[in-house]
């Protein structure tokens, strides 16, 4: 049982070089070097893993049900550099999971006086679904950080940029003005939707314990045989959340999924609340248009001019792939019997790649956030693309009580047509209009003067906390 894994948890080897074939991240930017990579590493997992087994003796203990010199040894010898991670894998094909070599190798460390207190009651899947939500929990802080930084960040310039004006897109073409306060205010909107969703997540993650069918029969058959006495196995259950800092459940969810799945809902609507975003960075640094640009692009290997959006770039990534990830987790769901073969197995490395992609997309977002600069004279010169028909809409509403609906509508529509095909302002076509004479032509076609609410739903959206 020679220590064999890294002290900061990124689950690497000892002497690992790279070329053993364990995964570095090499082929993961978005999460490489990431406090998530770090807290859902095989040896984040294996610290995760032991803390279930010691957090159980401790309750039993502080019950009456185990020796207190038990619990006491359990936990110290419950370090991760105890363990040998890649033979436990190795181990793990014979049963199916790691949890059958880990408690061999915890129970021979811990000696023939406390052996056998270890596990005493549980079955595999109460260590590993603990340990799978224990990882979670401590992976879902330094998210939560960087949404956080990120929110900070986008609040910042939404309260810049209330009125800087800038084109609206829909379907891809300029539609009516807007400004990039609201835009950002926006993006903000969907981080703190996702904060929101991760914290009530994150609080109501459930301590696994249930025994080898969920009746936690076990529990109750080794206390009466200690003590004489009926044992309160809610008690216990509630001991043992408390340990470790979870909930403590009201049944066994070894086929009832539910946190899981909420798990995976909230990641996966967090890598897209991240991803719109992206989205939005994306098509806005392209070179024709150039309203945004990353504060530090990336390079090309063949192209020395460029500055690629390359935290856009792998957010956009993680919300592409976060949504299959959660697919197989929710199909994990109608699990049979009381404990069922293969779906529970499903989930464990959907739900640790989830995380990780999750963590990298938050730390990526809260970069590209208080990185990203806006080139208001970009955004200023583009509302002049369309000669004035930016402002169509209005002109629809300020025309049709002077002229009538239908004369307005033919008149705009021509000079719609003769401000594309003659290169020339809408505003001075509309001057040539007999009917047109006493109306303030140049106010009415300013595309700054039309942005309706958005600074006061920019402000709105800003009192959110």
């Amino acid at each position: 049982m020679t220590a064999a894994v890294d002290s900061d948890g990124s689950g690497g080897l000892d002497g690992f070089d790279g070329s053993g074939g364990f995964d570095a991240g090499l082929l993961a930017p978005g999460r490489a070097g990431s406090a998530a990579e770090a807290a859902t590493g095989d040896a984040a997992f294996l610290r995760a893993l032991l803390d279930a087994e010691a957090a159980l003796t401790r309750a039993q203990a502080s019950l009456g049900l185990a020796p207190a010199g038990a619990a006491s040894a359990v936990t110290a010898t419950a370090g991760a550099a105890r363990f040998d991670v890649r033979a436990l894998a190795l181990r793990a094909r014979a049963g199916g999971n790691p949890v059958i070599p880990l408690v061999a190798d915890l129970s021979e460390a811990v000696g023939a006086e406390h052996a056998p207190y270890v596990h005493r009651g549980a079955t595999s899947q109460d260590i590993m679904d603990t340990a799978a939500m224990l990882v979670a929990v401590r992976t879902l802080e330094p998210v939560l950080a960087d949404l956080a930084r990120a929110e900070r960040a986008l609040a910042r310039l939404a309260r810049e940029h209330r009125d800087t004006v800038m084109p609206g897109r829909t379907l891809t073409q300029h539609a009516v003005p807007t400004t990039f306060g609201l835009k950002a205010a926006g993006w903000r909107s969907l981080v703190l939707d996702a904060r929101d969703r991760l914290k009530v997540v994150r609080a109501g993650l459930p301590a696994q314990l249930g025994g080898a069918a969920g009746t936690l029969a076990a529990f109750a058959a080794y206390g009466t045989a200690d003590t004489g006495a009926l044992v309160d196995t809610e008690a216990l259950v509630e001991a043992y959340a408390r340990e470790l800092g979870l909930a403590a459940p009201v049944l066994p969810w070894h086929t009832l999924r539910t946190p899981v799945a909420d798990l995976a809902g909230s990641l996966a609507f967090t890598a897209g609340a991240l991803g719109r975003t992206a989205s939005d960075v994306l098509t806005l640094s392209r070179t024709e248009i150039r309203e945004l640009s990353e504060g530090a692009g990336g390079g090309s290997s063949a192209m020395p001019h460029k500055a690629n959006p390359v935290r856009a770039t792998l957010v956009a990534a993680a919300a592409r792939r976060a949504p299959q990830l959660a697919a197989t987790l929710y199909g994990s769901l109608p699990a049979e019997d009381e404990r069922p073969a293969g779906a529970w197995h499903a989930e464990w490395e959907p739900l640790r790649d989830l995380l990780r992609l999750v963590g990298g997309a938050a730390r990526d977002a809260a970069e590209l956030a208080e990185g990203l600069r806006v080139h208001a004279d970009a955004m200023r010169a583009h509302l002049g693309l369309t000669h004035g028909l930016l402002v169509s809409e209005r002109l629809s509403a300020e025309l049709a009580p002077v002229l009538g609906r239908a004369r307005a509508r033919e008149l705009l529509t021509g000079a719609a047509r003769r401000a594309t095909a003659e290169d020339r302002p809408l505003a001075e076509l509309l001057a040539e209009e007999p009917e047109l004479q006493d109306l303030d032509l140049a106010a009415l076609t300013d595309p700054t003067q039309y942005t309706g609410s958005a600074g006061a739903l920019t402000d709105r959206a800003l009192e959110r906390r």
